[in-house]
């Protein structure tokens, strides 16, 4: 097999539309943007216990009709579907512990819709571990603060993501 050379390589710069947007006449400078940001993040903040609750009680519902054997159709869509707004939301929010689980939840759904077992058992341990996450002496923590609930989560989705299809 032939390498390219080097020298035939063209590198092309790619404008996005933010630097589109921040050249322009009245543009937002770089660090304004950042700061407006910010502020909206900070805004955002006190609705997001509300907003979260009643996300995770969709999950919830969803998660434990399929426990007791009335699943509907897709609902592992569904859940990873939920799991991921939650984990997206909780990110930027900085609500480190709630976006660590719901991200590893996700990998283990992930792991389901791409035709792994189903292990409810991994599945209602991390909606445990969201549940309790989500009281409010837990909200501001990280992972690393909670070792022994961040490793054990951490095991359980790579021991479900590793099994054979």
């Amino acid at each position: 097999m032939r390498r390219p050379n080097k020298a035939t390589a063209r590198v092309f710069a790619v404008e996005t539309r933010f630097q589109k947007m921040a050249k322009r006449n009245g543009g937002v400078s770089r660090d304004r943007a950042i700061e407006q940001a910010q502020a909206k993040i900070e805004e955002a903040k006190p609705g997001f216990d509300q907003w979260f609750k009643a996300e995770l009680a969709k999950l919830k519902s969803l998660i434990e009709c399929a426990e007791a054997g009335n699943a509907e159709q897709g609902w592992i869509e569904k859940a990873n579907f939920q799991s991921r707004q939650l984990r997206d939301s909780a990110t930027p929010l900085g609500f480190e512990l709630l976006a660590f689980i719901a991200n590893s939840l996700c990998e283990i759904l992930d792991a389901i819709e791409a035709g792994g077992e189903c292990q409810m058992e991994s599945i209602t341990c991390h909606l445990d571990a969201l549940v309790l996450a989500a009281q409010k002496s837990y909200y501001r923590l990280r992972p690393e603060q909670v070792p022994e609930l961040s490793d054990g989560l951490r095991r359980l989705a790579r021991h479900v993501g590793a099994q054979p299809a």
